[in-house]
């Protein structure tokens, strides 16, 4: 018997999958759980019809990430830190730091988890990495320099 699967069951499929299954599984296990239903013309048409809809917003999100990640990359982001001889930083440059310093410098916001760089402990240039979306990054560059004594 062929059946749509409405949830992920395990070892067995995922939502939305069409599936062969024996008509004993399908009337004792999967229907009385209403993790399925059966795979009549009219459904198989209408899970085509919602995946093509899902594939479309897909392609939208991609698109808009990618024009994003391009208004992102390439960017330099400066920060002026206190720190000691010989460029040693008091404490470090956070993510949050750098996010801040983004969005005051180029107007854009980030989240700071989205922000991927490493340790930042002494004055230089540093490369860090923003996840826009699922494969879609933006490499910017940070720049650090000794903040000016008064």
């Amino acid at each position: 018997m062929k059946v749509i699967l409405l949830c992920d069951v395990k070892d067995i499929g995922k939502k939305s999958d069409i599936l062969n299954v024996s008509d004993g599984y399908a009337r004792n296990f999967l229907f009385p759980r209403k993790w399925a239903m059966e795979a009549t013309p009219a459904a198989v048409k209408e899970i085509e019809r919602k995946r093509a809809v899902e594939e479309k917003l897909e392609a939208e999100r991609r698109a808009e990430a990618a024009q994003r990640a391009a208004s992102l990359s390439g960017k330099t982001i400066n920060l002026q830190a206190k720190c000691g001889e010989k460029g040693r930083l008091y404490g470090s440059i956070t993510a949050q730091e750098i996010t801040d310093a983004l969005k005051a410098q180029h107007g854009i916001e980030v989240d700071k988890r989205k922000l991927e760089c490493e340790a930042i402990r002494h004055t230089g240039e540093y490369d860090a990495t923003v996840w826009v979306y699922s494969g879609i990054t933006a490499k910017m560059k940070v720049v650090v320099t000794a903040a000016l004594a008064k």
